[in-house]
Parts: structure tokens; sequence; C-alpha cells
């Protein structure tokens, strides 16, 4: 069974870094791009980074710059380097996995595994 676990949120100030995690499980995580998402109260749940298969890497303009995104399939985990928080950011971030290309990464729709969330806070 596909399972994606998400770790490393928190409490930052304005400026901080925080680097996520999302650890698969039940399958081979070479074959899957993986996705990031957000989901701020109230509003729709939004891409923000992907990375192909093969390492190709995606962003929304409003972290391109700020964020990284890297995969380590040895350890079938993904992550999300964060710098330069802003209060903004603040939203629960998700992981999802799907197979193919990388056309309408940003699309939540389009992916049928998700990981559970991790919270991230950035507040003074």
């Amino acid at each position: 069974q596909l399972q994606l676990v998400e770790s490393g949120g928190g409490l930052v100030q304005p400026g901080g870094s925080l680097r996520l995690s999302c650890a698969a499980s039940g399958f081979t995580l070479d074959d899957y791009a993986i996705g990031w998402f957000r989901q701020a109260p109230g509003k729709e749940r939004e891409g923000v980074s992907y990375i192909t298969n093969t390492g190709t890497t995606y962003y929304q303009s409003s972290v391109k710059g700020r964020f990284t995104i890297s995969r380590d399939n040895a350890k079938n985990t993904v992550y999300l380097q964060m710098n330069s928080l802003k209060p903004d950011d603040t939203a629960v971030y998700y992981c999802a996995a799907r197979q193919g290309l990388p056309a309408l990464w940003n699309i939540w729709r389009l992916y049928s595994d998700w990981g559970q969330g991790t919270q991230v806070t950035v507040s003074s």
C-alpha cells in the first residue's frame, strides 16, 4: 500500500527556514513524481513545487528562489527546503505522488495518493 508521511513542520519567525520531508513507503519512489501542496484556512489547496522522477523541478511563482525541492531515491524521500519564509507561507503542507507527465502538476485533483500533512506557521 502506497503511503506518504510528511514531517518537519513547525513554528518559525519571518525570514526563517524549515525543511519538510516526505517519506514514501509501500512503493518505489523512483517511478513517481512528487508534488508539494499547501492549504491555508479558508483557501483552496495550491501547488507549491513538483519534482519529476528524473529530477526536473517546478515551482509556484511566489516561492521561486526561496524554496528548493529535491529527492533522495535511496532514502525514498523528497524534501522541500523553505527559506526566507513569510507569514503568507503559513499553511498545512502536503505531499502527493503521481506518475506521468508534469503537465498540470499544480492541480491537486490529479493526484490520488496523499500524506496527512504537516503544519507550517510563520509568525513573530
